[in-house]
């Protein structure tokens, strides 16, 4: 369920406040900013340790904050451990702020993408434990299946995802990287709350899914939300139409996607205060139709 409070006659520059990009509701209860905020990038170099600059990275979280976003996405895998580690230290367990947090990949030094995965219940289980140890709290608010493992029977994982929510572990269940065919099947063991996949304005594979989750008041979480490639280097239509605008690219990708569908939940990542305060300048960004289209005609959906 979502609530837009956009206002086309402010500027995307003259007020940061992620509020203005509307709030849904997880799960129909959880309310959230529609523009949250992605975690992967608040670790080591290639999602592996510690940050570089420790003081820097708590700085931006604080800001993260700041700038009212209330809906952080990370995973066990990212560090391993530590952007979990991270935001419990700014955020605590009281902080008012929602962590979705993923796990079912496991990482060790040099391991190349994609990461293993492992979908094994006990294992699972422990994660769950283990990330409501670092984050401090007594249940996880939304907890996402990273990724199924072929190797253990899709059943078997969905039928742990219950188990956590029956047992109070969790509040909200998601999954990632799946298709509808995938999403239906899990819907027979709990209601999915949130589904995780690839999309942007230059990738748009996931469009079923994205009507689906519309169709079903699911939210949809797009990793890679901003669009790459020679369409948003300058000359290409996504840097022409922001260029028009005055807003970045980045900006422009993510106003497309909160006015793509409501039940869209943008999590942008940087390291870079300066461009999360750009990322939520676009939560008030209102595209007017024809470059609305524009941008919906660059790659065709599907």
């Amino acid at each position: 369920m979502v609530h837009d409070t956009r206002d086309p006659s402010v500027s995307a520059t003259e007020r940061y406040d992620a509020g203005r990009s509307g709030r849904f509701l997880i799960g129909g209860t959880m309310s959230v900013t529609r523009l949250g905020f992605g975690a992967m990038r608040i670790t080591g170099p290639h999602g592996w340790g510690e940050p570089l600059d420790r003081a820097g990275t708590l700085r931006l979280l604080h800001r993260v904050r700041d700038l009212g976003i209330d809906l952080i996405d990370t995973a066990d895998s990212y560090g391993p451990f530590v952007s979990e580690e991270l935001i419990a230290e700014v955020f605590g367990a009281t902080s008012g702020v929602r962590i979705a947090t993923k796990a079912g990949f496991v990482r060790y030094p040099g391991n190349p993408a994609p990461w293993p995965r492992v979908g094994d219940p006990h294992y699972l289980r422990q994660c769950v434990h283990l990330s409501m140890r670092r984050l401090g709290v007594e249940r996880l608010d939304l907890w996402q299946l990273h990724c199924i493992d072929p190797k253990v029977p899709r059943d078997e994982q969905f039928d742990a995802i219950r188990s956590f929510l029956n047992d109070g572990l969790i509040a909200h269940a998601g999954l990632s990287q799946v298709s509808v065919a995938e999403i239906e099947a899990a819907q027979a063991f709990f209601p999915v709350a949130t589904v995780q996949n690839c999309y942007n304005l230059t990738d748009r594979a996931s469009e079923d899914v994205v009507r689906f989750c519309e169709a079903n008041d699911i939210g949809f979480i797009p990793f890679y939300p901003l669009a790459g490639g020679g369409l948003v280097a300058p000359g290409g239509t996504v840097a022409r139409i922001a260029g028009q605008r005055g807003l970045t690219p980045a900006q422009l990708s993510i106003a497309w996607l909160l006015q793509r569908s409501p039940v869209m939940l943008p999590i942008p990542g940087t390291s870079s205060i300066r461009h999360l305060e750009e990322n939520v300048a676009a939560a008030g960004v209102v595209l007017s139709e024809s470059d609305y289209k524009a941008l919906e005609s660059i790659v065709p959906p599907g």
